[in-house]
């Protein structure tokens, strides 16, 4: 089967949205949790979170165009901090509900029966509930000007996980901790690792 860009423009939007989704496979599944200036918490699933650089430490993430409110993103930039929690295969039900389109004064942490979490006087809440979680401060926002999508660029500053979790060469065991994958905008999944392997040399 061959799917054409003509064919592609043509499909209804939800459809489009769902098949383009689903192409890029597996990723992470997040909450990202944020406050505003008045110290009102927000909180957000997010699946586009990607590693930048170890040194600084960069992760970044995409969010959508801003043709609806984007509480996240406004309480990013009015702040300048926020957390990134990974989502468990005890959390990604209420993970999932966090993307309904609360109004600004609900609190997703509320609406959806997590905890908010004050670590150590970071300005951002966390969720108590995840295992891994790292806050960020907010470094730079780049626009993409093809579809006003942005780009958000943050530092992490500091990571909370179990020490049991983290192996003598710095591997992070995220499968251990029972994080789950998302493919598409709403199907969630367990991961069986197949092994690790060396660094890959010519030789």
């Amino acid at each position: 089967m061959k799917i054409s860009r003509q064919h592609l423009d043509g499909y209804e939007q939800r459809y489009r949205a769902n098949l383009i989704n689903s192409l890029s496979g597996f990723k992470s599944a997040n909450l990202v949790g944020t406050c505003n200036s008045e110290g009102a918490t927000n909180l957000a699933i997010v699946s586009s979170v990607v590693h930048v650089g170890a040194n600084p430490p960069l992760v970044g993430m995409i969010m959508r165009p801003n043709s609806v409110p984007r509480h996240t993103l406004e309480n990013i930039k009015a702040t300048g901090f926020y957390t990134i929690n990974q989502v468990s295969d005890k959390l990604w039900q209420a993970a999932h509900q966090t993307s309904a389109r609360y109004p600004r004064e609900v609190s997703e942490f509320d609406a959806v029966g997590l905890t908010v979490e004050n670590l150590g006087g970071f300005t951002a809440p966390y969720v108590a509930e995840a295992t891994l979680k790292y806050g960020l401060a907010l470094r730079e926002v780049i626009k993409l000007e093809l579809n006003e999508t942005e780009f958000v660029l943050g530092e992490i500053i500091e990571i909370h996980l179990p020490a049991e979790h983290i192996a003598a060469d710095g591997y992070v065991d995220i499968e251990a901790m029972k994080a789950v994958a998302v493919s598409g905008l709403d199907s969630y999944h367990i991961t069986k690792r197949l092994d690790r392997l060396p660094y890959a040399k010519t030789e």
